[in-house]
């Protein structure tokens, strides 16, 4: 029997684990005995908003039917192991958590949380939105989520709406129309109080992750084949980001193509829109598909730390645009450090030039990247920016997996 988990779990105690069972030979999907299990079949259900503390049971796949929203003060838990497969039904599948309320996804390395799609294909559900109560510097201070509808913004940049660790979103990127799409997971003022770590967005049709202001930190984050942009962010996001890939495969494999490995912005309707865009990144490996579109495109007034970095397999594989971006560049307010590239960095204001971005520390141009494994190798040399700062992890080398070291095995496709 198809049950609606939520009005199940009214007549138990809030926050315990919630499981349905069928046994009654009148059920319509009840098991013939056929599976080995009695003639009784379980059916677990997400279709409809949480609204008190719920966990469900760890090991099971879940149907996800629909826009399933975390509503203000409830907490949604999700064991290791759990599977949600979205239904590419006649709804929009998505889990979107409302501000003042939390989700504690923890898997592992060995057993982690898989969310996807009975449809096999880009673009077939709506991925995790989580909004919270961090900063945006959207026009009025806050905005309302893509899809949901739901507010976010305000001042607690130490804002916390949860965990989510070892996570493998597939398929992700639904569209509404062109302005209304779904990322692997939209982080819409999410305040530093949450934890991210461990997460791939694998085959999406829009961007892998993208940050809506706020000040959320990120570590070991994995960007597979995602047709848009693998990493994005705009309205002010001025977290911290360490060990990140972006990896995309050859439009021939995968019959389409991809754009931006990171697509940077502050804001495009007010450059200057403050608190201006600022995080601070080291670590990354990103590995573009050949295509004509740019690697990393820093633009629309942001500013950005990026330390410790290779750009390989775009024509252009770094450029620099609008005047605000490229003076914080010129004048030392960004910073690009220990960044190697495989061409040479654009400038569409001829602010911030090739020449300046050579002379900085570190830096290389016309690179010839050595790969095993997609995305595995790194350069000696770089920034070690933890006795500064404790969220970043001490290192001596350019890139995100080093050999012998491969974080990705195991929870990644």
């Amino acid at each position: 029997m198809k049950k609606n988990w939520k009005f199940a779990m009214m007549a138990l105690v809030a926050g315990i684990t919630i499981f349905t069972s069928c046994s009654d030979s009148d059920d319509p999907t009840t098991d013939n005995g056929s599976n080995g299990n009695n003639g009784t079949q379980t059916d677990y259900v997400l279709d409809a908003d949480i609204t008190s503390d719920t966990t469900l049971e760890s090991g099971k796949e879940y149907k996800l039917s629909g826009g399933i929203h975390v509503k203000n003060g409830a907490t949604l838990t999700i064991p290791a192991g759990v599977t949600i497969v979205a239904q590419y039904d006649d709804n929009v599948d998505y889990i979107l958590v409302e501000q003042g309320a939390k989700i504690n996804a923890q898997g592992t390395a060995s057993n982690p949380i898989v969310m996807t799609s009975t449809k096999k294909e880009p673009g077939a559900w709506g991925g995790i939105h989580i909004c919270g109560y961090a900063h945006t510097n959207a026009e009025g201070g806050t905005g309302k989520s893509e899809i949901g509808n739901s507010p976010y913004g305000g001042n607690n940049d130490a804002d916390n709406s949860g965990v989510l660790k070892y996570i493998r979103l597939e398929y992700t990127g639904y569209a509404f129309d062109e302005e209304h799409e779904a990322n692997g997971v939209s982080f819409y003022g999410v305040g530093n109080g949450t934890t991210v770590e461990h997460l791939q967005a694998y085959k999406g049709s829009d961007d892998g992750f993208e940050f809506f202001g706020g000040s959320v930190n990120v570590k070991y984050m994995v960007v597979t084949s995602c047709s848009d942009d693998s990493f994005d962010w705009t309205e002010g996001w001025n977290g911290k980001a360490q060990f990140l890939v972006a990896y995309q495969d050859k439009e021939s494999s995968l019959g389409y193509n991809c754009d931006c490995l990171m697509e940077c912005d502050n804001n495009g309707n007010n450059n200057a829109a403050a608190p201006i865009s600022h995080p601070i990144i080291a670590n990354a490996t990103l590995i573009g598909n050949g295509s004509d579109s740019q690697g990393v495109r820093l633009r629309a007034g942001t500013e950005v730390e990026l330390y410790n970095t290779l750009i390989d397999g775009k024509s252009k594989p770094l450029t620099v645009e609008t005047e605000g971006t490229e003076n914080a560049l010129k004048n030392g307010i960004s910073k690009l450090e220990y960044v190697s590239i495989s061409g040479e960095l654009s400038s569409k204001q001829n602010i911030y030039t090739n020449e300046f971005f050579v002379a900085a520390e570190g830096n290389n141009t016309n690179c010839k990247f050595s790969w095993s494994s997609q995305y595995v190798g790194t350069e000696e040399g770089g920034k070690d920016l933890s006795s500064s700062d404790k969220f970043f992890e001490s290192t001596n080398f350019k890139g995100a997996v080093k050999a012998g070291n491969d974080w990705t095995k195991g929870w990644t496709l």
